[in-house]
């Protein structure tokens, strides 16, 4: 339970942990209700994690003149729009990498991430600079959980799967109309998205999510 309140679980990398989290289910779904949660759990792919119950901020809208409103322990993330970006590049890569390898892990080199952002970036860009911040960009994701550096010398990094439960497949069946609009909106200069990452998401989860391996 500790490891669930403090981010994500995965399979590979909290086997202890995820093994109890699996015996332990409805008393576990039992106590996170109580706190205005609802854990996720997919044995398909290896991760778990909390997150707000979806008619939280309903339910809390017809307390709060009661004083019984519940409050939000895990709070919501804006992200940028180049981080959005880049997640989506990440989960459409993910699918691919699915529909052509066995193996359950998808690792990328930093210049591979670098080239895939590349591309939706304006032209002219000071190639220094235009690199440093897509550096940003994945340090923030890495940050939420959604990539985690490897231990090679060069920098790798692995995409970790829980990205599938924060960009769904509905969201990817409109990626290529996504990504024109994304294009357009990067040629005139882009703020934040309104695609407000749930931050009980893997991004609220996903910095602790990281660790183990």
């Amino acid at each position: 339970m500790t490891h669930l309140m403090k981010g994500v679980v995965y399979r590979d990398t909290h086997e202890i942990p995820w093994r109890h989290l699996l015996q332990l289910q409805p008393q576990v779904r039992d106590y996170v209700g109580v706190l205005g949660l609802t854990v996720v759990i997919d044995e398909a792919e290896g991760y778990a994690f909390l997150r707000s119950k979806p008619d939280l901020d309903d339910d809390n809208a017809q307390n709060a003149q009661n004083g019984q409103a519940i409050p939000r322990l895990i709070a919501r993330r804006s992200l940028s729009f180049h981080v959005s970006l880049l997640l989506a590049l990440l989960r459409k890569k993910l699918t691919e990498f699915d529909a052509r390898n066995a193996d359950s892990k998808l690792v990328l080199s930093r210049d591979q991430i670098v080239d895939m952002v590349r591309v939706f970036l304006p032209d002219g860009s000071n190639e220094a600079r235009l690199v440093d911040q897509i550096d940003a960009h994945i340090a923030r994701v890495t940050d939420l959980g959604f990539l985690r550096r490897t231990k090679d010398q060069e920098p790798h990094y692995e995409v970790r799967r829980i990205l599938k439960a924060f960009v769904d497949g509905q969201w990817l069946a409109d990626f290529d109309e996504r990504i024109a609009a994304y294009a357009a909106q990067l040629g005139g200069g882009a703020g934040t998205t309104d695609g407000d990452a749930d931050g009980e998401s893997g991004a609220e989860g996903g910095g602790n999510g990281r660790g183990g391996g």
